[in-house]
């Protein structure tokens, strides 16, 4: 323990400076994922076949072992960021996509049916009505695939692109040294900590974008 410790003091600067690169790497592929996944939902929902086709594909996608679609995208892509933002959105497709569908489906059709005799059209609706009924649900949606891939993310270091992980497999490449577990633990850690701040981010959000009759 007071390894880790002495460990830590020494290189706290660049575990702050890993922790942003893990941060901002997990954000990019959210905000991709999230304008992906509720413009699909918004596309499907009103179609139940077309629902189940997008959830089926984007849970399929979870299902292809993470090292392999890293190195799919290291193919098409080649090493770095871009390759690792590109596999992550596309695992953090499904949460956003199933909840965006759920929502809006879940919007009273009586509330649409009045805001149509008022004159509002299909867009309007959508953009007035159905999407912000449907927000609680579709930022759940969100926060999920966040919480999925932030520990993805840290996989990501194999194929060269930034964060905690770096320090997690450089860890493992020194297996045996005094490092080693320090290493290890401090990069873990990072990455429980990161989890934990986006996890409150998104409560608050929550509390800050739904009206409180919604949340009541």
């Amino acid at each position: 323990m007071q390894d880790l410790f002495d460990f830590l003091v020494r290189r706290w600067p660049q575990l702050l400076e890993l922790a942003f690169e893990h941060l901002l790497l997990v954000l990019t592929a959210i905000v991709f994922a999230t304008l992906i996944g509720v413009a699909v939902g918004v596309a499907v929902y009103r179609s139940a076949a077309l629902s189940s086709l997008a959830t089926a594909v984007t849970a399929t996608i979870l299902t292809v072992p993470s090292l392999a679609l890293f190195a799919l995208m290291v193919a098409w892509v080649g090493l770095g960021d871009r390759s690792a933002i590109i596999a992550l959105t596309a695992y953090a497709l499904l949460p956003i996509v199933r909840n965006t569908i759920t929502g809006l489906q879940g919007v009273d059709p009586a509330i649409n049916e009045a805001a149509k005799g008022m004159g509002l059209g299909s867009r309007a609706r959508l953009l007035r009505i159905d999407l912000p009924l449907a927000w609680p649900v579709i930022l759940v949606g969100v926060r999920v695939a966040t919480m999925l891939i932030v520990s993805i993310a840290a996989i990501a270091a194999y194929i060269g692109a930034g964060g905690l992980g770096n320090w997690i497999f450089d860890g493992l490449a020194r297996r045996g040294s005094v490092v080693a577990m320090p290493l290890i633990i401090s990069g873990t850690l990072g990455v429980v900590v990161v989890a934990f701040l986006l996890d409150a981010f998104y409560v608050l959000v929550g509390k800050l974008t739904t009206s409180r009759g919604i949340r009541d």
